[in-house]
């Protein structure tokens, strides 16, 4: 098993649980007690897990934690590269697209150069600021600034209620069986509904970390999803509900030497 694959089982145990204990591991893993402790530095310093004596506790937040654009762009880089390589070969020339605010989806946005005739839509600076080409047509809606570089609220809504797109692809805080793929900020949340409502096929774009975690607010059910891109870390029991609940699950491959 690779050291990803451990560190996937180890998470989705801590978040199922609460908590595990390096003992349990060592025995359910096969490894060696260094092995599992290298594991609990990897996911404490990714601030997924929190150290203790004998073992670590899951590090879910609050459900209104909104870290920052830079803060939340360090994390999962190979995967989130993973999935947004995958995620433009879904991409049609000559189609309209729209694109929300977020680390992954702005990694997307740059694996679209290859992607001719595009209308591109999003409420996101970033994101508006690596597609400029003189051959696309970009659209950045208005709106208030959140931490993580979205534009949101009343103008952002309003400037979508009346586009249609072909696809939308949305990056979420949080993907659940019960609580769908959500977001910690509530204005985020209507401005992404709207987003979702402008499209006529969904396809969300989420690294493994953001299985089992719930922002206060949902912007769409697992349902509503056509599309689900995730990456090789993702466990067993999360692709087997998301394959029962969307419309297709895709798995990027993450090369191992290119893990940060």
């Amino acid at each position: 098993m690779l050291a990803r694959q451990r560190q996937a089982v180890i998470l989705e145990e801590a978040r199922r649980t609460g908590a595990v204990r390096v003992s349990e591991l060592v025995v359910r893993l096969g490894v060696s007690d260094m092995t599992i402790r290298r594991d609990l530095d990897v996911l404490a310093g990714r601030g997924l897990v929190e150290k203790v004596y004998g073992g670590a506790t899951a590090n879910l937040g609050e459900s209104t934690d909104e870290p920052g654009f830079e803060a939340k762009s360090e994390r999962q880089q190979a995967q989130k590269e993973a999935i947004a390589t995958l995620a433009a070969g879904l991409v049609r020339p000559g189609t309209a697209i729209g694109i929300s605010a977020g680390t992954t989806t702005w990694r997307f946005a740059r694996a679209l150069d290859g992607v001719p005739g595009l209308t591109i839509v999003t409420n996101s600076i970033q994101v508006a600021d690596v597609l400029r080409q003189p051959e696309r047509t970009v659209v950045l809606t208005g709106g208030v600034r959140t931490p993580s570089d979205a534009l949101v609220g009343g103008v952002a809504v309003a400037s979508l209620k009346r586009l249609h797109l072909d696809q939308v692809f949305l990056g979420v805080h949080g993907m659940a069986e019960d609580a769908g793929f959500t977001t910690p900020n509530l204005e985020e949340s209507e401005t992404n509904r709207a987003l979702v409502e402008a499209g006529r096929k969904l396809v969300v774009l989420a690294d493994h970390t953001k299985w089992g975690i719930v922002g206060i607010s949902t912007m769409a059910d697992l349902e509503e999803a056509d599309v689900v891109v995730s990456d090789d870390g993702l466990p067993a029991a999360a692709r087997e509900t998301l394959t029962e609940h969307v419309g297709e699950l895709r798995i990027a491959e993450v090369n191992e030497a290119e893990e940060s």
